[in-house]
Order: C-alpha cells, then structure tokens, then sequence
C-alpha cells in the first residue's frame, strides 16, 4: 500500500465568506442570429421535473430552487405528460380549479393545472439547425407562447424525445429588449374558458 501524506490544513478567520456563483455569461444575439443560439439544449443542461401529484406549492419551490420558469411534469414511466410554467402557477387556472371544486389552492396538484403534452407546440430540431431568432420570435407570437419545444427525430440510437427549449425569457436576456406575446386561446375550451 503507498503511503500517503495528509494535507495541511488551517483554521478559518471570522467573517469568511462562501463563494458565490457566477452564472455563464449569455451570449448576445441579433434577430439574425442563429435559432440554437437562443435554445436551452438538454443534452447540456438538466430538465426541471416535477411529478404530477406534487402540489402547487411544491412546483413553485421546485422553479425558485433551479432558478426556472418551466418545469416538465414527468410521469412514472418516466415520461413527460406535460408542461407547468410560472403563468400556470400565477394565471387563472388555479383561481379556476379552487372555485369548481370549492377547494383551497393549496389542496390543487400539478395534474390541476400543467399543460398536457398534446397541447404543446414544437418545433423540429433538424428546422432549427437553419433557422434564426427572428423566426423564433415570430413562432412565439404567432401562438401566443411563452415556451416552445424542440423535438429531435428518432434514431437508431436516440428514441424522439424533447432536444430543447426557447424561452420568451431566455431570449430577452440574450436580445436585450422584450419581446411582445400576447396568449392565443388555440383550443375550444381555452376559447370558452376565455368567454366565462
């Protein structure tokens, strides 16, 4: 067995401090700008989950603790059955959810108010690969989104899944100026929910 030494060590002064962290710098883009460069890649970063019977409390936590505004609702399999965002959290649907069922809001889970995968608008990752953050913006406004998915085709390696995500936000910081979206009823019930 080698023999190793110990290292020295020393006793800590009063009033040290812990260091912070320094987020990466987001690079600037122009509205000619290449799409990818405003994406969130999950193949870089972790995706933010949540499961669908954490309550709304518990998925707020959840976005202050990683810093989000989105997080993917996850089912046991493990798959994503959808999407909860800061505006579900915030908006109407769970004002909603409390008065049809007489209920508190902190009794309501994120099965409540998530956005199913089947409503969810993506965009396909081979298209992004020419694509820029003009378009990106365009898309956006166009459906009245504040997150839209990229999805990468199936392989004979890679299964499709879910490659990325832009964010209205993400790219505000990166642009330097807001972008305008103004939300699109795009189903018949968010139309009559609209209406009432």
């Amino acid at each position: 067995m080698t023999s190793h030494h110990a290292l020295p060590t020393f006793r800590l002064a009063p009033g040290t401090g812990i260091a912070q962290s320094q987020p990466a710098a987001v690079a600037r883009v122009t509205l000619d700008s290449p799409a990818l460069a405003v994406m969130t890649d999950l193949t870089q970063v972790k995706a933010a989950t949540v499961a669908p019977g954490a309550t709304l409390r518990h998925a707020e936590q959840t976005m202050v603790y990683q810093g989000v505004r989105m997080l993917f609702v996850v089912g046991e399999t493990p798959s994503v059955i959808g999407l909860i965002t800061t505006t579900d959290l915030q908006g109407e649907r769970p004002m909603r959810r409390v008065h049809e069922r007489s209920s508190h809001y902190d009794e309501l889970i994120v099965a409540d108010v998530m956005t199913e995968l089947a409503s969810i608008d993506a965009i396909d990752h081979d298209l992004m690969r020419g694509a820029t953050v003009g378009e990106v913006i365009s898309t956006l406004q166009r459906f009245g989104r504040n997150h839209l998915l990229v999805v990468q085709k199936a392989t004979a390696a890679t299964p499709h899944r879910i490659r990325g995500v832009l964010s209205r936000a993400q790219i505000e910081r990166q642009l330097g100026e807001p972008v305008d979206v103004t939300p699109i009823a795009t189903s018949f019930s968010e139309i009559e929910r609209a209406l009432v």
